[in-house]
């Protein structure tokens, strides 16, 4: 018997080193990985939260951001409930690239997807990205946007659940399958490495 209501599949994109995986880490397993390697291909973890009583697990998909792994990331596009694109608020080449992932989203994910934009490292003092900057960017795309630090925890919590209750609320409206349909781009195994730390 299952014990959760409805399953939901979060993708995280965006380029290599801004804390994707610090942040799927963090509110996985209440953790920060000290150390700079990156991750390889895709990795996943799970996490059951509660939503207004009912419970949903989060299937919260981390994926490389080095070009040339794009063609398998791609692929998990599709199955995407929530979108989450990430950027390092203290490095301006991190935003700069984030047209090329909306450009993406539109290319490979469904119509229904929710997507979220996330200001990552917070707690760095060389901010080169405004948080006001971020905003705009946000309200033209429309995307929910929130800042974090994976390292000090902040907003991690709150990111992923409001994740969870966004999607909960589309599901009963009927605006979302929820039924697992996983697809595994290399033909029914999935490339998962072992979680590697991101770099920080």
């Amino acid at each position: 018997m299952e014990d959760y209501k409805y399953l939901f599949k979060v993708v995280l994109i965006g380029n290599a080193g801004v804390g994707k995986t610090c942040l799927v880490r963090r509110f996985t397993e209440g953790l920060f990985p000290p150390g700079q390697g990156a991750t390889i291909g895709v990795d996943f973890m799970i996490k059951t939260v509660e939503v207004d009583g009912e419970k949903v697990k989060l299937q919260i998909w981390d994926t490389a951001g080095q070009e040339r792994f794009r063609a398998i990331t791609q692929a998990y596009y599709r199955a995407a409930h929530a979108l989450i694109v990430v950027y390092d608020v203290c490095c301006q080449n991190s935003f700069e690239s984030l047209p090329q992932w909306l450009n993406e989203i539109e290319l490979y994910a469904g119509t229904q997807v929710l997507t979220f934009l996330v200001g990552n490292k917070i707690d760095k003092h060389a901010k080169e990205i405004p948080t006001h900057i971020g905003e705009q960017f946000s309200q033209r795309h429309d995307m929910t946007f929130l800042e974090t630090s994976a390292k000090q925890s902040d907003n991690v919590e709150k990111l992923f659940m409001d994740i969870a209750k966004g999607l909960t609320k589309k599901a009963k409206e009927n605006l979302l399958d929820t039924e697992d349909k996983t697809e595994f781009p290399t033909g029914g195994s999935t490339p998962i490495s072992t979680f590697s730390c991101c770099r920080i």
